[in-house]
């Protein structure tokens, strides 16, 4: 056997167990252009934007069910709730969209606020600091940073 095809049969093997996780992971996120493709989804955004919390929840609630893997999904259900004072559902939300993506900017940002409206500032403060090991530079983290600081500057 040459080395040449020795080499390919070893290679093989990988690049599928290599394309199979790609394609596993591609099944567990969803990118925006697939959610402005989702009805409920496009509904949500719009009632975000109108300020319509309830409904925003409602569409946001169908889209999770239809696809429980819908961590962008998952964010905006969270960050619905906050808005209507229902922070045990807004956490449990921010905590399914922070499962199937640890790095989720929005959610994290999104808690570490909730965190803050519920007194519990070292919770945000963990979310702020995981917020700047991935992104020191990002408008979440900024905008989280900033709640954290007039948080600590109200407290005094």
């Amino acid at each position: 056997m040459t080395t040449f095809t020795l080499r390919t049969l070893v290679a093989l093997p990988l690049l599928g167990l290599a394309l199979l996780g790609t394609a596993t992971a591609a099944d567990i996120q969803t990118t925006p252009v697939e959610n402005a493709r989702i009805d409920d989804f496009a509904a949500g955004k719009n009632a975000l934007a109108a300020k319509n919390w309830a409904e925003a929840a409602s569409s946001f609630s169908k889209v999770v069910a239809q696809n429980p893997q819908n961590a962008d999904a998952y964010n905006y259900l969270g960050y619905s709730n906050r808005w209507l004072g229902k922070y045990d559902e807004a956490f449990a939300a921010y905590g399914k969209a922070l499962a199937l993506d640890p790095k989720h900017k929005g959610a994290l940002e999104y808690s570490g606020i909730a965190y803050l409206k519920t007194g519990q500032k070292a919770q945000a403060d963990a979310q702020l600091a995981r917020l700047q090991s991935i992104c020191a530079n990002c408008t979440e983290t900024k905008d989280l940073a900033k709640a954290v600081a007039e948080y600590k500057a109200a407290a005094k």
